[in-house]
């Protein structure tokens, strides 16, 4: 992952597949290269499209799945320019809800938390050096396009940027399966409202590492029953988001957004 991370041009390539998503990424001004799609599909991309000086290629859905290597169930692909990763600095700017994510390795749990957080409200979202790749084809379809509206960069360097966030005045919340940890609702209950929250969620099976948990001023959990020892890391996610943004709505709690969690999937 870091390896390809590395090696990846900063005004590299992405797919967007399907119309919803191209729509997005066009409205979110990003630049196109090319677009394969079938007939069915022309119509409704051609206004969104006829601005741009690109090749439009046009193929029967047997056609189509040979040249991409897999099923088009939207029809229609399309190749974008990478944007550069912006500043922290300018993520952060006005955020107040933030979601930081350490060492996902899969692409469709990235794409949900994503959709999730944008969904509910998060401001912004940090990802680790080593965490799976936002732009890459299955996390910006999983994520309805939300990869490509939704405020993020990469924390690098990483987890020293963990240390900046709390400089900054961030509370830094681990969401973990941890007996000790402190029940998500009730954290909510009593601390939900502060100004500047981040929500750290863990790699998928491993959680957290222990240098970014060690960094975090709590430790949060979401009570499940002993059928299973944790939840996946995109639902928890969801419950988190869904937990603050409930405070984040009431009339006492300052207009802002939500967070979310870390922990295994």
């Amino acid at each position: 992952m870091q390896w390809r991370q590395r090696m990846e041009p900063a005004q590299g390539l992405f797919l967007a597949e399907g119309e919803k998503v191209i729509q997005r990424a066009l409205q979110a001004g990003y630049r196109p290269r090319s677009v394969l799609l079938t007939s069915r599909w022309l119509a409704g991309l051609s206004p969104a499209l006829q601005d741009h000086d690109i090749e439009v290629l046009l193929a029967d859905e047997a056609t189509l799945r040979s040249i991409v290597g897999f099923r088009l169930h939207r029809g229609a692909l399309a190749a974008f320019e990478r944007r550069a990763h912006p500043p922290m600095s300018d993520v952060l700017a006005s955020a107040r809800r933030l979601v930081v994510l350490e060492n996902l390795v899969d692409h469709t749990n990235v794409g949900l938390v994503f959709r999730t957080a944008a969904a509910l409200g998060v401001d912004a979202i940090l990802v680790s050096p080593s965490c799976a790749d936002p732009y890459y084809r299955r996390s910006v379809k999983t994520s309805m396009g939300a990869v490509l509206s939704l405020p993020w960069t990469i924390a690098d360097p990483w987890p020293a940027t963990l240390d900046s966030l709390r400089r900054d005045g961030w509370l830094l919340a681990a969401l973990t399966p941890s007996e000790r940890a402190v029940e998500l609702a009730a954290f909510v209950r009593a601390e939900g409202a502060e100004s500047k929250l981040a929500l750290l969620l863990g790699s998928e099976g491993p959680g957290l590492t222990a240098e970014a948990a060690q960094r975090c001023t709590v430790a949060l959990r979401i009570p499940v029953t002993d059928r299973v020892d944790s939840l996946n890391v995109a639902a928890a996610a969801a419950i988190a988001c869904y937990e603050l943004a409930q405070v984040s709505r009431s009339p006492n709690s300052p207009v802002g957004k939500c967070g979310t969690r870390t922990g295994r999937s």
